[in-house]
Formats: structure tokens, sequence, C-alpha cells
């Protein structure tokens, strides 16, 4: 019996998946022409970021660029180490665990990247690519056996499994992408963290790659966490939403609530940022546009992160930091629309 069918079989238990809590990555950047004795600065990449997810569930992240969305990725797998806070996977602290340890749960959790080209060797065939992750957990399989695994994964996210000896040269983006996908999947894992997949695609690859990710998701038991710009594509895909700015967490919610009744000004503007196909909506719909620059995050605004172009700040946002408050469907980080809104 494989460990999809396995995870299919048992009863649902009440503990999370995965639980991430409090969890910071920061950097000391060297500043260019600072004094020898001056000490380097400090990039909050993750700030304080925590949610829990379920197996079967799908976690969306997105932010702009350099809110810190793949340092976070990064951080739960256990890439980039982390300064603070914990990651527990099925009870087990991640942070706190031994690498040998980590050798074997990173069996359970994958990793598909954003550059399907750069993200695979351009002088293994893809069936050894595929077969990579084989040849390291479990070294004593007949070649036979990987051909044969490798064949089948393929075969299940659309490739034919004649091209097996091919080079990753030879295909396309999306081609490419399914190929990350194989290997990701390969071992059966229990979470996938995909690190914006298809932001390279063409919008008609994206929606063939975003729906494979859908169906295998369903077929497999996975979890996925999904990290993209585009919140047209998260909001088809995720059960619950996380929106980042500047390392820190602006807005927490289920899909549903979170884009049916955004709180936080910063979501606000990028859900109406995202286009519809209604050229007369398009053309009438009140769009709050963001003010200014985002701020560097080597230096970022005192009290709350966002208030340089927050259209609802006052002089208490500069020395305050707001925290996620709300129920558990919903919560937000802003002192404006926690105090404006009392049932919340």
């Amino acid at each position: 019996m494989s460990k999809s069918e396995i995870l299919n079989k048992q009863p649902a238990s009440a503990q999370p998946l995965l639980s991430v809590n409090g969890l910071k990555v920061h950097f000391s950047i060297k500043q260019k022409h600072a004094w020898p004795w001056t000490p380097p600065a400090t990039l909050k990449a993750v700030d304080g970021i925590s949610f829990t997810l379920n197996a079967g569930e799908t976690l969306g992240i997105v932010g702009e660029s350099g809110s810190g969305k793949s340092t976070l990725a990064r951080a739960i797998i256990g890439l980039v180490p982390a300064d603070a806070g914990n990651v527990i996977w099925q009870g087990q602290d991640l942070t706190q665990a031994r690498p040998k340890a980590l050798r074997e749960i990173r069996q359970d959790i994958q990793m598909i990247f954003q550059d399907p080209l750069a993200s695979l060797n351009p002088r293994m065939t893809i069936g050894d690519i595929i077969a990579e992750p084989l040849r390291t957990f479990y070294p004593n399989m007949s070649k036979a056996e990987r051909k044969e695994k490798v064949s089948a994964i393929m075969a299940r996210v659309g490739l034919l499994p004649n091209l097996i000896n091919r080079y990753p040269h030879e295909f396309s983006g999306g081609q490419c992408q399914r190929i990350g996908i194989a290997r990701a999947l390969i071992l059966e894992p229990k979470l996938i963290i995909c690190d914006e997949p298809v932001s390279s695609l063409d919008v008609s690859i994206q929606a063939q790659v975003v729906n494979l990710l859908k169906e295998l998701q369903v077929a497999m038991g996975l979890a996925l966490i999904f990290i993209a710009h585009d919140l047209s594509v998260v909001k088809h895909i995720s059960n619950q939403v996380l929106v980042m700015y500047l390392g820190k967490p602006v807005e927490l919610g289920t899909s549903q609530s979170l884009f049916a009744n955004p709180k936080h000004p910063y979501t606000q503007a990028l859900i109406s940022a995202v286009p519809t196909p209604d050229p007369e909506f398009e053309r009438n719909k009140q769009q709050p546009l963001l003010r200014g620059e985002q701020p560097s995050p080597i230096k970022p605004p005192s009290g709350c992160v966002f208030r340089t172009r927050c259209p609802l700040a006052d002089a208490s946002c500069s020395h305050i930091k707001p925290m996620l408050k709300g129920s558990l469907g919903h919560s937000v980080a802003c002192l404006k629309v926690v105090m404006d809104d009392r049932k919340f």
C-alpha cells in the first residue's frame, strides 16, 4: 500500500500537519561605504509569522516582491536557519531537529521552484532528474524499479514516458515545470511548497499547472503552500491566505472570507488590482492605489511597517506595532480596522 493510500485511510486528526509559530529570519547586511567599526544592519526578512496547515489543505501566501514569501518557504523546509520561533511538523520541532532527523523528514516535505528550467540540471536526462530523490533516500532500489516509478509519475503529471531520456532544454517551460512537479512527487510527500511555480509561464500554461496541482492534491492527499503574486490564482487554489508586507503578516483568513471582505488596506489594494474579464466593470471600479514606494526592508518604518503607504495611518501608527487580531477564520494586523470594527 502506498503512502497516499495509507494517508487517505487514516482518520482525521485534531493535530495540524504543520504549525509555524512566531517564525523570524534575520540577515546581517554589511552596508556599503560604512566605517569599518559600523555594525551591520539587520534585514528582517521574516518577522513573526504564525499559521497552521492541515493535511489536504492549501495555504496561499501573497505580497509584493521583497515581502519575505520565499524566505519563509525556505525557512520552513530548513534551507535557511530561523532566528526565532519554531516550525512544528506533526508534533516535531524542525528548528531543533538533528540533521539526520531532518533528512528523513524531507521525504515528506518537497519543494517546487519558481524558474522551471533553472531548477533542473541541464546535464541530466529528465529520467535521472526525477529519479534523483529515489537514489538519495532509497539507494538499494534497483534500476528497473526506479525506472518503473519514474515512468508512472511522468504519466501522472502528463509527460509521455518515452521522453525519459531527453534533456531539459528540449522541453517548454510548462513541461519543465511538470518535470519539477514529478520530481517533488516521486517520494509521495505529505506537503509540497510551491514557490511561485507559475509566475514565469503563459496564462494558459499557468491554468494547466494549477489544475494539475489541484488534481494531484485530491488524489494523493497533499497539503500545499502556494506562493504567488497573482491573487486570482491564489483564490482559485487556496483554502486560507496569508498576506505579507516587509516580512510581517498583515492579514490571514480563509480564502472565501479574505477575498469577499478584505480588511487591511494593503490587501484591499492587492485585490482591487486583479483584472476582471468585464471591460465595463474594470473601467468603473474603484481601485485604491498604494501611495509611494515600498520602503527598504533594511530600514523599515517604525510602528506599523505599512503606515507610510496607508490611507488610514495617523500619529499612533508610528509607535505601535499592530499584531494579528480577530477570529480563527479571519485576522488582521491594523490598529484602525480593529478599533473601528468591534465585532472583529
